[in-house]
């Protein structure tokens, strides 16, 4: 097992800081695809679900390539804030449309994180010439942001759901801008008789 450096020693770090991201994520993804009613966003959820498992054991692998230790306490932290948080999302919003809404800004939230932290990991391993760890971190973000590329498109089509589940007909556009009113005859009135 390789001595582990200065520069191994802050790669361990950030990279620990993904994994313990990573497992925060599993449970997570896990309670929101529980919720998710959407079959192509479920879909896609236990996609990336995948995905992150994957994510983890790479970033755990290259941590002990490294000559570090995958720490337990980063694991269990993250486990225990998704296990907190997953019964609160659960209760969120006024019906399963506007939960669905929540989870995926949640979600988008993660996985803007997860790619600051991947590229931090990447520009921190080609400045100290890893390119093992670059590449790693590169591969994850590219996914990452993969992930909160379909978020963004997703957002829009589940607030018109929301639009549509709660509000009446006649207070929405139905895809149309606003209409301007044009001002009653006693308000044209009013305003030439103000000036």
């Amino acid at each position: 097992m390789p001595t582990l450096t200065d520069r191994n020693s802050k790669l361990v770090q950030y990279l620990n800081e993904a994994y313990g991201k990573e497992k925060e994520l599993e449970a997570a993804l896990e309670a929101h695809i529980g919720m998710t009613t959407r079959a192509a966003y479920k879909k896609r959820l236990q996609q990336h679900l995948g995905e992150t498992k994957d994510h983890a054991r790479r970033v755990e692998h290259r941590i002990k390539q490294l000559g570090g230790d995958p720490q337990l306490l980063q694991r269990l932290a993250g486990q225990a804030t998704a296990a907190v948080k997953g019964p609160l999302h659960a209760l969120r919003g006024s019906g399963d449309d506007e939960r669905l809404l929540k989870n995926a800004k949640t979600e988008y939230s993660e996985e803007a994180e997860e790619i600051a932290t991947y590229s931090a990991i990447e520009a921190f391993a080609e400045s100290v010439a890893d390119r093992d760890t670059a590449k790693l971190a590169r591969d994850i973000k590219r996914q990452e942001e993969r992930m909160a590329n379909y978020l963004e498109r997703l957002i829009p089509q589940l607030t018109r759901a929301v639009v549509r589940a709660e509000v009446p007909s006649d207070q929405r556009s139905n895809g149309r801008p606003a209409r301007r009113r044009r001002p009653s005859r006693q308000q044209r009135s009013r305003s030439r008789s103000s000036r």
